[in-house]
């Protein structure tokens, strides 16, 4: 059989400004200026010289991509051996199909697109797949162009037949490239929707039980630490939109909610520092390291300090440790209580000027932390010996024996100190 192209005027064309008409688009289309599509351009008894070759030919494809991409090196067998050997056949014959007639109404887009899912499921890239689709269309086009030789096929139909087995090839791969992407997004939306759960299921009050965070664990790919921090997040009101925290995904986040806040493993000394920088355009304040099962417990005291950092009570910092404010935040977690407790221990100042009573303060809180070193209070307050030693003198006056019991200073030092945090 010899089959040859030619343009409308019935002379062989000697070069074509041909387009292919996308997978993608419906199955017609027309002519724009010299724009012709294709297929249209491509004898239909092409398909029925390549048909009776389709088995050997997927045989080909399929022994050349398993010798060439070890992805697919493997026995041809079950599911694997079906679906491979499936899409070979389905894309050669859609080719065939699309060769004998290219108005023919067909879904094309369905198969690739499932073939792209499908890899995704499996853990394959799209860099493997379209490895595959070349080394198939290589072989796909060696064939056809030996057996449209000894069909005696004309120079310039060969060269149109080789452009349409490798646009289509582009076509496939585009098509496979959207599936894929779109099971990724399935994917990453799942295992987030997962983490989000584990995350609500951690910090649940009472405490879930350790097989049912163990379980959902599993299924959100994410290692059951024995100890782990929480982490209380506020995005500064200046700082415009935040980035999200660069914790890596042993952290489980909630970003969205009116209260951020982070779960992750307990990080070792040398890591903290590296936890801070991921925490960049956020402020934060870490919880204590505490059992999984409490924290609730660690976010609740983070919590507390983000709250106090913003109102002064302890250093206005990027990054808040709750561990080196635990005194801290004890006193300040009933201000109620606190405010009893310096009213009736400091009562004996409260007769004085408020500039007195403050100074005498001061240094009644040096002088009982230094076990009564006068020069250290000295230097604490910037001020002279004689003048602590003043001072001392005069809270004896007010405190008498107060001063000389242990019970009596502990408490003293815990009002003083409240009252400081306090302002």
């Amino acid at each position: 059989m010899v089959i040859s192209v030619t343009d409308p005027r019935g002379e062989p064309p000697r070069h074509t400004d041909a387009a292919y008409d996308s997978l993608l688009a419906g199955a017609s289309g027309g002519e724009s200026g010299r724009t012709i599509r294709l297929w249209s351009l491509l004898p239909r008894e092409l398909a029925n010289v390549f048909r009776p070759t389709v088995r050997e030919t997927t045989n080909a494809i399929l022994a050349e991509i398993q010798r060439t991409v070890p992805e697919y090196a493997r026995p041809l067998q079950g599911e694997f051996g079906a679906v491979i050997t499936t899409n070979v056949q389905q894309a050669i014959h859609q080719f065939l199909d699309r060769l004998g007639d290219p108005d023919a109404p067909e879904d094309r887009r369905r198969t690739f697109r499932l073939l792209g899912r499908h890899e995704m499921r499996h853990g394959r890239s799209m860099d493997v797949l379209q490895t595959a689709y070349r080394v198939g269309a290589r072989v796909a086009w060696r064939r056809m162009s030996e057996i449209g030789s000894r069909a005696g096929l004309p120079a310039q139909t060969l060269y149109l037949l080789a452009e349409a087995v490798f646009a289509y090839l582009d076509e496939l791969s585009a098509l496979s490239v959207e599936g894929h992407a779109s099971a990724q997004a399935y994917a990453a939306g799942t295992l987030e929707r997962r983490r989000r759960r584990l995350l609500d299921l951690v910090l649940a009050e009472p405490a879930a039980s350790a097989p049912a965070i163990a379980s959902l664990a599993s299924a959100a790919g994410w290692a059951v630490p024995e100890k782990v921090v929480t982490i209380a997040l506020e995005a500064p009101a200046d700082a415009g939109e935040p980035v999200a925290p660069r914790l890596g995904e042993e952290a489980l986040l909630d970003l969205e909610g009116e209260a951020p806040c982070v779960v992750l493993p307990a990080p070792r000394e040398e890591h903290r520092a590296r936890l801070e920088a991921g925490l960049a355009g956020w402020r934060a304040a870490i919880g204590p390291e505490v059992p999984l099962a409490d924290a609730a417990r660690s976010l609740r005291w983070a919590r507390q300090a983000l709250l106090q950092v913003k109102s002064g009570a302890l250093p206005r910092k990027e990054v808040t440790w709750c561990e080196q404010h635990l005194a801290e935040l004890w006193l300040l977690s009933d201000p109620f209580l606190v405010q009893e407790l310096a009213d009736r221990m400091l009562a004996p100042l409260a007769g004085l000027s408020e500039k007195r009573r403050e100074r005498l303060a001061d240094t009644l809180l040096a002088w009982l932390e230094t076990r009564g070193n006068v020069r250290e209070v000295a230097e604490r307050l910037s001020v002279h010996p004689q003048t602590v030693r003043a001072r001392v003198q005069e809270l004896e006056t007010h405190f008498g024996q107060r001063l000389e019991d242990p019970e009596q200073r502990f408490q003293l030092i815990l009002a003083l100190r409240a009252t400081r945090l306090l302002g």
